[in-house]
Order: C-alpha cells, then sequence, then structure tokens
C-alpha cells in the first residue's frame, strides 16, 4: 500500500481537500502500521544498536533532559566515542516516567525510510520520521504547536490527544489502526493511557511558493554582474542610488519576466527526484550478487527510489531521487517498462534487448540502486 494512501485514505480526496487546511483521521488495518515500528523494535533499537544522541532524547514533564542523564563514553580503535545510549539508564528514566524519543528513524529504520521516501515522491515535499514512548499515564510535552505538518499513528497502546482546531478543542484516542494528520500550526497535546505508548510522527517540511520563488532569484542573482558594489558615497546622495537601482529593478523585472514558467518547473522538479540522500538499505548484498544476474533473476525496484523518465535531445534521462542516469534514446521503452513494474525477472526485457544487452542494462541499474536482487 502506498504511504499516503495508508496514512490518509483516499490520495487525491487528501491532496485536494484536507492538504494544509484541517485535521484528519484515518481508519485502516493496523498490522501495516505495527509493522513499520513495533515496541519489539525500539527495544533493539534502545539495547542493542549503540545509538548516540541526538538520535535520543529523553522528556520528563515537559523538559528535556540532559544527555548526560542517559548516555556514557566508550572507545572504539582508541578514538574516543561520546553520547552512547546507555541502555539501564535510558530503561530506568523510562520506569521513571519519562518519555523516549527517536529521531530521525528515516535515515537508519529500513520500514520507516520506506514509507518515507513513498510519502515524499507523493507529496513532493521532504518529510521525516520521529517516534515516542510514554510509560503509562504520562505525558511527554506540554500543548504545543508544530512548524511543519504531521502525521501520527500509533503502533503499541493508546494515547489521548487534545487537538485544538478553529479555536475548539476536542480530544482524540489514538489506537493501532487509526493516523491522524495536523497541519502547521495545529496547538494539541497528548497523554498515555493504562498502558506504554508507542506512537511514530512523520513530520511534512513543506516546500513553499517562497521557496520556489527564492531558487529561481537565487539563479538569476549569481550573474557576477551584480557583485559589483553600490556607487561609493550613496548615503550622502540617496537619489543617485534610486536612480541606479531603478534601472536595477527594470532589468532584473525583465529577466524574471522573460523565464519560461515550464521551465523553472522542470528545474525544480528535477532538484527534487535528484537531491535527496541516498537510501540504499541491502545495496552491499546486491554488490556482491550483481555479477550472478541470469534471465531468471527476479529484480524489485528499490522502493527508496524514484524511477521519472525524461526524454532529453537523443537520450532519455532517468531521476533515481538522489542522483539523475542518462542513458541511450533505445533504452526509453525499457526503462518504461523497468518503472511500471515493482518486479520482473531479467529475461522480461527481452522484447526490446538482446540476452547480453539486458545484463549489462540491469546490472548497472543494481549497482546504480534503482533496482535490487528480490531475496
Amino acid at each position: 500500500m502506498e504511504a499516503l494512501d495508508l496514512l490518509a485514505g483516499d490520495a487525491r480526496t487528501f491532496s485536494e481537500k484536507v492538504w494544509g487546511a484541517r485535521v484528519h483521521l484515518h481508519h485502516t488495518d493496523p498490522e501495516p502500521l505495527v509493522a513499520l515500528l513495533g515496541l519489539p523494535d525500539v527495544d533493539h533499537l534502545l539495547t542493542g544498536a549503540a545509538l548516540r544522541t541526538p538520535a535520543v532524547r529523553v522528556v520528563h514533564d515537559g523538559t528535556v533532559l540532559p544527555a548526560s542523564r542517559f548516555t556514557r563514553a566508550a572507545t572504539m580503535a582508541g578514538a574516543p566515542l561520546t553520547g552512547l545510549v546507555d541502555s539501564r539508564k535510558v530503561l530506568a528514566l523510562f520506569a521513571g516516567g519519562s518519555t523516549i524519543v527517536l529521531h530521525g528513524l528515516h535515515r537508519y529504520w529500513p520500514p520507516l525510510t520506506e514509507l518515507v521516501r513513498d510519502l515524499e515522491l507523493a507529496l513532493g515535499h521532504p518529510c521525516q520520521a520521529n517516534a515516542y514512548l510514554t510509560p503509562p499515564g504520562a505525558q511527554g510535552f506540554a500543548r504545543h504547536s508544530d512548524t511543519h505538518d504531521v502525521f501520527v499513528f500509533q503502533t503499541h497502546g493508546h494515547k489521548l490527544w487534545e487537538v485544538v482546531e478553529d479555536g475548539e478543542a476536542r480530544e482524540v484516542l489514538l489506537e493501532p489502526g487509526l493516523s491522524m494528520y495536523l497541519p502547521t500550526g495545529t496547538p494539541h497535546s497528548a497523554r498515555s493511557q493504562e498502558e506504554a505508548s508507542l506512537h511514530v510522527t512523520v513530520g511534512i517540511n513543506r516546500l513553499t511558493w517562497r521557496d520556489a520563488l527564492r531558487r529561481v532569484t537565487d539563479r538569476l542573482l549569481a550573474d557576477e554582474r551584480y557583485d559589483a558594489p553600490l556607487p561609493a558615497g550613496y548615503p550622502e546622495e540617496p537619489d543617485r542610488l534610486a536612480a541606479r537601482l531603478a534601472d536595477e529593478l527594470t532589468a532584473y523585472a525583465g529577466l524574471l519576466t522573460g523565464l519560461d514558467a515550464g521551465e523553472v518547473a522542470r528545474q525544480h522538479i528535477d532538484g527534487f527526484l535528484t537531491e535527496r540522500t541516498p537510501a540504499l538499505h541491502g545495496g552491499l548484498l546486491d554488490l556482491v550478487g550483481v555479477d550472478r544476474l541470469d534471465d531468471a533473476t527476479l529484480l524489485e525496484r528499490r522502493p527508496t527510489a524514484a524511477c521519472v523518465l525524461r526524454s532529453e535531445g537523443d537520450g532519455v534521462v532517468v531521476m533515481l531521487g538522489d542522483r539523475e542516469l542518462r542513458m541511450p534514446a533505445r533504452l526509453e521503452e525499457p526503462m518504461a517498462f523497468v518503472r511500471d513494474h515493482a518486479a520482473f525477472r531479467v529475461a522480461e526485457l527481452s522484447p526490446w534487448l538482446d540476452p547480453q544487452s539486458r545484463l549489462v542494462v540491469t546490472r548497472r541499474l543494481v549497482r546504480e540502486g534503482l533496482l535490487r536482487i528480490a531475496r
């Protein structure tokens, strides 16, 4: 199931009627959400994964505790390590009523990496994932609002949220299978119930029209003509400065008017689809096995990669999310097949490529991180 459908239900309705405007609740099968990060997973991260701050924070009655309360130092290969999470200390704080916060899970927990990458492609906005483990009957943070949109879903226990919308406060009891969307600036607080609570928040860092226009102006202002200094003595001759500024504004307005909106939009999209951080879980295993590919090998499109094709001159550009590939135009049809199929065997490229060519192409796509070997 695609991330936006899983978290919000009908993606089109959400995008057209809910996005950025109002609180939204969605009921779904709890199993896919719980599978993203369950209590045993958090136990592993806290007690066996050697996490370091700031990946973990601890909050007690609304106060963020100093890292010294739950970390220790160590050495590795003779070099000092600081900020290592001390599992005994962090579990003791949890037992004493503190909330444990796991930050940036999209960077190191593969199920949430896949969810976040899929959501980013669906929305066109960068996303992030955190998790909050709260003991029974406790509240981590007092009422507050976030500077980004948030999807929240429960994976263990229940949490009672107080959400303020249009000046009215209402209560929402989150449980596994119920997700909630909060637009930027929505005041909220939450308290766990009779058992420990684990919930995940997926933050959406909106790209705004300001961001898009700033990108355009930054590109124009990179021209070296704008490196020239303002005229000497302008504080005493404001009319001289104003006259020169009028000329510059007129010229700059002409540059803006002359831009092709379609080309500017394409550059923005290309930037979004080539500048994400790479996410290559399992990439080492793929590299080790890539030379053993044959026609019977089952390949999968890596769920953290984009696969957007654009014809350009005598070739085709494939945008992967963190980079782009340039390929000959004759590969456009087989690449469209790759884009449209979540999994396929190498031999299925035979309508376009001979045996040697399809091995060359698929091996390259595995090495580049678009495809992975099914296991």
